[in-house]
């Protein structure tokens, strides 16, 4: 059987000085797979976009800033993440300039520059904790990673740089 994962861009949004990164706190909505926890934005790819053009809509969408440098950081496949245990696969994308004031909240909770190196203290999904290093990183080179999840559960995490 083919694997057809729902394709998503996720992006992080870094502040002008560098030290700091645009997040959403998902505490708005009552049910949402991801309440309670901060996230980086992003979300589905259309069928008529490419990834750089889905990346640039989402971020507008959600903080109302237009991407004017981004750069692909890696790939993540999300096997049975979704709240039915859909298969996802995420274009990381880590966004070095832009343009606009990023609103303070969105649909889906609020917006906030957080401090990279207190990442981990936030309440993030179990994975994150495993490719964010690699996203603010030095290395050069794109990850490409594997992530199931069961039941809401991260089962194992590998990952390949090239």
């Amino acid at each position: 059987m083919p694997y057809t994962p729902i394709l998503a861009t996720l992006g992080y949004v870094l502040s002008p000085d560098r030290g700091r990164v645009l997040m959403v706190h998902r505490n708005a909505r009552p049910g949402d797979q991801h309440l309670g926890k901060y996230n980086g934005l992003g979300g589905k790819l259309e069928p008529d976009e490419d990834i750089v053009a889905g990346m640039r809509r989402e971020i507008q969408e959600e903080a109302g800033i237009d991407c004017t440098q981004l750069q692909l950081r890696g790939t993540i496949s999300w096997p049975g993440f979704g709240k039915g245990g859909e298969d996802w696969f995420g274009f990381v994308f880590l966004v070095t300039a832009f343009e606009g004031e990023p609103h303070a909240t969105n649909p889906e909770g609020e917006l906030s520059w957080e401090r990279i190196d207190r990442l981990g203290d936030l309440p993030l999904w179990e994975g994150d904790r495993h490719f964010l290093p690699l996203v603010f990183d030095a290395d050069p080179r794109p990850f490409h990673g594997v992530m199931p999840y069961r039941d809401g559960q991260l089962v194992s995490w590998s990952v390949n740089r090239c």
